[in-house]
């Protein structure tokens, strides 16, 4: 597993470092070949915070803990990661009522079936370009946790949602 080290108001340390990838080396027996995957350490108020993000050929794994000890917030976001594997990994199993191992390489594309959710509400909206301030202030408007918006300075269609700490987060298309 390759994994990307980031510290935000702390020093990503070796040890720190030894103790994620050992941990996350318990998650490898699921997967085939090289993944990759991003840590993202932070501290806020005490509180440490870990986000871990992996990133599976049509599927992408994500937690985020906080706890007051950084070791502890590791151990609670393996084991979520370890339980969406695992929930993933059933699912497909079940779909596929061969009951062979599964890797996630080897996965075909889901089918449709009765029991997944569908889509019952289109809707539309003239997009006119804004920039990101706009796009904030119409999304507190509407009281939305999220918007769509054409940017104005790039011309491209932009996601702005709001994060659990109150800030906003903008997703934008990488051509």
């Amino acid at each position: 597993m390759k994994l990307t080290f980031v510290g935000k108001n702390i020093e990503v340390t070796e040890a720190l470092k030894d103790v994620t990838e050992k941990k996350l080396g318990k998650l490898e027996k699921y997967f085939q070949g090289d993944v990759e995957g991003n840590v993202v350490y932070s501290v806020e108020r005490n509180r440490k915070i870990i986000e871990i993000t992996i990133n599976l050929p049509g599927t992408i794994l994500r937690a985020e803990e906080s706890s007051d000890d950084m070791y502890a917030a590791i151990d609670k976001a393996v084991d979520i990661l370890e339980r969406q594997i695992r929930k993933h990994k059933t699912k497909l199993q079940r779909r596929y009522k061969n009951g062979e191992t599964i890797r996630f390489e080897n996965i075909e594309p889901l089918q449709e079936e009765e029991d997944r959710p569908k889509i019952v509400r289109t809707k539309r909206f003239d997009m006119k370009p804004m920039s990101v301030e706009e796009a904030i202030l119409q999304m507190e408007l509407l009281r939305h946790n999220f918007f769509v918006f054409m940017n104005a300075e790039s011309g491209d269609l932009n996601v702005l949602y709001k994060r659990k700490d109150g800030n906003y987060g903008l997703i934008e298309p990488e051509i």
